[in-house]
């Protein structure tokens, strides 16, 4: 059973996303707290900065936006975006210019120190699908794993593409649609592409930064990501967020689909959230076995660390420290995605010996990753042992 428990409180809302009576994701949206990434702005270049391939921009907001050389040529690739090129090949200068008026998304939110870090790789998402412009290529989402699925949905995408020179991602929401779906769906994307473009080319003579495109808040991405995710139920407290998630739901097709049920009261304690809710404070977190893990968030990545704790087993040690770490990694799937973790993670296990172990340490962590429906990728254990992993968070900023 998978429901969705949204609690407004005053200028907060708590939204819970629960499987059979478990806390899966867990946000919270503050009115009167600014988002800034996704939105799609009209900027102005103030400062070109050669030494470190960047330029800021001011897009109207409090501080400067970073603009990094990497995002702005155009992808090279579907699958490691502009990872591997050699930026030293490239001069910022060649391609912005101070006073110049760019079209920007932001990809990351501002926090105290910084601004926001802006891309001219503008992405407009459908509900199926994302659209990129100056690209030229059609990937899929790798969590879409049967070979005839991703063929069928490429060739439908195709269809519609033909030659048009734009980056298309296939999400996994699109697994099994219908073909007239997922092209409609396309159709509409490149169509807000096309008019974002066209309004770039008639307001940047004004010389002024304005934004263009409003991020959409976290309960709507998170109802139109859910969806088409088999979701069963949504509880609400509130008759106006009632009201609210009908009109976002029609437009999605799905009225008839979601049942919204009013809970006026004691909706906090449903599914024990109360108590499942504080726990995402916690540093350390106790493994069933005995053993624990320790997350520590800092400016630039997220430590784990892994450890025994209680748990000494009963065979040799290369198997006791195995069935700890493979505890781990599932709980460290969990945890990163009831937290909403993002960026750089490492992930610093109980040392193994066997090369063997640390391959299924490894695809452990894979397998339980794959109920994330964020993006993560996994590298290998580094010289000093340790794990190295992305993901990219959903909603909360880093």
């Amino acid at each position: 059973m998978k429901e969705l428990v949204i609690i407004q409180k005053q200028d907060e809302k708590q939204i819970a996303y629960v499987e059979d009576g478990i806390l899966k994701e867990y946000y919270t949206e503050t009115e009167d707290k600014k988002r800034l990434e996704g939105n799609i702005y009209i900027g102005k270049v103030v400062d070109v900065l050669p030494g470190m391939q960047a330029a800021f921009v001011d897009i109207g907001e409090e501080k400067k936006a970073f603009l990094h050389i990497r995002d702005v040529l155009p992808k090279k690739s579907s699958i490691t975006g502009n990872k591997e090129e050699d930026l030293e090949k490239y001069n910022i200068k060649d391609y912005i210019k101070p006073s110049q008026m760019v079209l920007v998304q932001v990809k990351k939110d501002s926090n105290h120190s910084k601004g926001a870090r802006v891309s001219t790789n503008i992405q407009v998402a459908g509900r199926f699908v994302v659209v990129l412009p100056e690209n030229d290529f059609i990937t899929i989402s790798q969590k879409i794993e049967d070979e005839e699925e991703r063929n069928r949905l490429i060739t439908i995408i195709n269809k519609v593409k033909k030659d048009k020179k734009i980056g298309i991602i296939i999400r996994t929401a699109a697994e099994k649609k219908d073909d007239n779906l997922l092209q409609k769906d396309l159709q509409n994307a490149i169509q807000k592409l096309e008019s974002l473009q066209n309004e770039f080319e008639k307001k940047k003579e004004k010389n002024e930064p304005i934004i263009l495109q409003q991020t959409d808040t976290i309960l709507e991405k998170i109802l139109l990501d859910l969806a088409d995710n088999g979701l069963d139920n949504i509880f609400v407290n509130t008759k106006e967020l009632q009201e609210k998630i009908e009109k976002i739901l029609i437009t999605l097709h799905e009225k008839a689909v979601i049942p919204i049920k009013l809970e006026k009261e004691n909706l906090e304690n449903k599914y024990a959230l109360e108590t499942q809710v504080p726990k995402l404070q916690n540093r350390k977190i106790w493994l069933k076995c005995g053993g624990f893990i320790t997350i520590d968030k800092t400016e630039a990545l997220t430590a784990i660390d892994v450890n025994s704790g209680k748990f000494t087993g009963k065979e040799n040690l290369e198997k006791t420290v195995l069935k700890v770490n493979k505890e781990a990694s599932i709980e460290i799937a969990r945890q990163l995605r009831l937290r909403d973790i993002g960026g750089i993670i490492i992930i610093d296990y109980i040392d193994m010996q066997e090369e063997k172990s640390k391959e299924e340490v490894v695809k452990t962590l894979k397998e339980s990753l794959k109920e994330d429906r964020a993006k993560t990728q996994i590298m290998q254990f580094t010289k000093l042992n340790l794990l190295e992993m992305t993901r990219k968070h959903m909603f909360s900023a880093d």
